[in-house]
């Protein structure tokens, strides 16, 4: 048997099957993306929803700031913030929303416990504003300036008017209408 073996021809064999298997060489072959698509377009949807999804189920959470606004989930801000807003309920962004002792307790352990990770300090002082976290504004950079002044939507504060689940506690895109 005649076991001609060519270093060059291995190479190029090896380089094509390389070639082929690439990311890149995927990319222009379109038939299994168009197979997967709606699968894993349905799976990133679920996924975008679960990232923006919150639990709201504490009573007190929900009756006493949800009776002025819409319940900001915990993990909006993180502990430093919720902490000095809780500090001060008594001139809570232009309004007395003073609690009782045991209710600023349990709302405060709440906050500490479910708040954000991320630090967000401006100047050194704990972010108060859910609207100028890092988070938000890369989330709504999109937003026009127009948007935020629709007599619908008032302020980029006001969640509801543009989040349709909010009550929910879901804020993802798939559930997002503004308002025209």
């Amino acid at each position: 048997m005649n076991n001609r073996f060519s270093y060059p021809a291995l190479s190029v064999v090896l380089l094509a099957m390389c070639l082929a298997a690439s990311p890149a060489h995927a990319h222009g072959d379109d038939d299994d993306d168009e197979r997967h698509q709606k699968h894993d377009h349905h799976q990133h949807s679920q996924d975008e929803r679960d990232r923006h999804a919150y639990t709201l189920n504490n009573p007190k959470l929900k009756a006493e700031c949800g009776s002025c606004h819409v319940v900001y989930p915990p993990k909006m801000l993180p502990a430093a913030s919720w902490h000095e807003i809780m500090q001060h309920l008594d001139k809570h962004f232009g309004t007395d929303a003073s609690v009782d002792a045991a209710t600023q307790s349990e709302l405060g352990e709440l906050f500490h416990h479910e708040a954000a990770s991320r630090d967000e300090t401006r100047s050194g002082k704990p972010v108060l504003r859910i609207t100028e976290t890092h988070w938000f504004q890369r989330e709504h950079h999109e937003i026009s300036a127009r948007a935020w002044r629709n007599p619908k939507v008032k302020s980029a504060s006001n969640c509801g008017a543009c989040h349709t689940k909010a009550e929910e506690g879901r804020f993802g895109e798939h559930e997002v209408r503004i308002p025209r």
